[in-house]
């Protein structure tokens, strides 16, 4: 025989009401008590009828999450840290793969409405197919929290890091290291997390006296031979080249120093790199590469809170959670100089950076 929550109870030592409490996700139970629970729920292996559940109870205690591309590492660390957050509260996750389309998107959104999960994190394929009308039509009934590539004009729970701080970082840094000449290249700039970055490598030039030139700003997208192609056919070509290249995430990032080795560049001696976004494989790379990192475990913790929160208050109309972590530098040899830089007017000097 299966064990029932009155077994649960007297394992963890509480009263059956707390224990149904702590299945049923209540937040009326002390931490102490809760974790009591899903202590004996793990001896015992309790597995609740999660169908007759739902029948008396109209909820599912399950949540789903859908991303544009799962074999992208980026995307499984922000689904582990969902998970936990979900598993700690008693609710389930369901993962889904839009596959960078719109439409599969739309397809995976309309599969956990018919699931009926309780609500839904996104990470949208692509900013210009969202809207606020064709996601109401699309989640009538469950909540929506919006995760890293966010959708423009999209009012909705959302989390994500700190975009334009976190570019203005690591411009700042390839400043630091005495580059006045550094190219960018974005992503798809539907994504408003994308104008963000871009917004910070401006304001890094313009708060150190440095002109934004045009010639250096290429707008690239998720596509590793459409990035490819852009770099080898102007942004890395002898004539007027920079000395230094920020990619704004790690798709394109990846697409960036695949060029610019095939073309016999190399980092730092040729080029100092810095990407947004740890890229696959990183161990592999020599010299190793200079990236933004973003908390992604905290990312899809604090997401689940916030959709949670958001299932509590039952009212779509109170005010949204915007939250921005602070992302982190981590500098490794790709943005390192092997020689001194040197202006007309005597040594570069490093220039203060402003705090908020």
């Amino acid at each position: 025989m299966p064990p029932n929550q009155k077994e649960l109870a007297k394992l963890a030592g509480v009263s059956s009401g707390t224990v149904s409490n702590v299945i049923s996700g209540s937040t009326n139970v002390s931490e102490r008590s809760r974790q009591k629970v899903l202590e004996a729920i793990r001896v015992l292996n309790y597995q609740p009828n999660l169908i007759a559940r739902s029948l008396k109870t109209n909820r599912t205690h399950t949540l789903g999450i859908v991303v544009p591309d799962i074999t992208i590492p980026f995307f499984p660390k922000i689904i582990r840290g969902a998970e936990c957050a979900a598993r700690e509260r008693g609710y389930f996750l369901i993962v889904l793969d839009s596959e960078g389309s719109p439409l599969r998107e739309t397809d995976m959104i309309a599969l956990l409405m018919a699931q009926r999960v309780e609500g839904i994190l996104l990470v949208t394929a692509d900013g210009r197919e969202l809207s606020s009308e064709r996601l109401a039509s699309l989640t009538s009934s469950s909540p929506v929290v919006c995760l890293d590539r966010l959708p423009m004009d999209l009012d909705v729970d959302s989390v994500c890091v700190d975009d334009c701080g976190a570019a203005e970082m690591a411009i700042s840094h390839l400043m630091g290291m005495g580059h006045t000449e550094i190219a960018i290249i974005t992503g798809p700039l539907t994504l408003k997390n994308e104008q963000e970055r871009l917004r910070g490598y401006r304001q890094a030039l313009q708060k150190n006296g440095i002109p934004v030139q045009s010639s250096l700003i290429w707008n690239g997208s998720f596509e590793q031979e459409h990035v490819a192609r852009m770099c080898q056919n102007g942004l890395l070509r002898p004539i007027n080249r920079p000395s230094a290249l920020f990619a704004t995430n790690g798709v394109t990032g990846l697409a960036a120093l695949r060029s610019l080795y095939a073309v016999g560049l190399r980092t730092p001696k040729d080029f100092s790199f810095v990407t947004f976004d740890e890229i696959t494989a990183e161990d592999f790379f020599r010299p190793g590469v200079t990236s933004v990192v973003q908390p992604t475990f905290d990312m899809g913790y604090q997401a689940v809170e916030v959709l949670l929160r958001r299932i509590g208050k039952e009212k779509t109309g109170s005010s949204r959670e915007k939250i921005r972590l602070p992302a982190t530098l981590k500098v490794r040899d790709s943005s390192n100089i092997p020689y001194v830089m040197k202006s007309k007017k005597g040594p570069f000097r490093q220039p203060r950076l402003r705090t908020k």
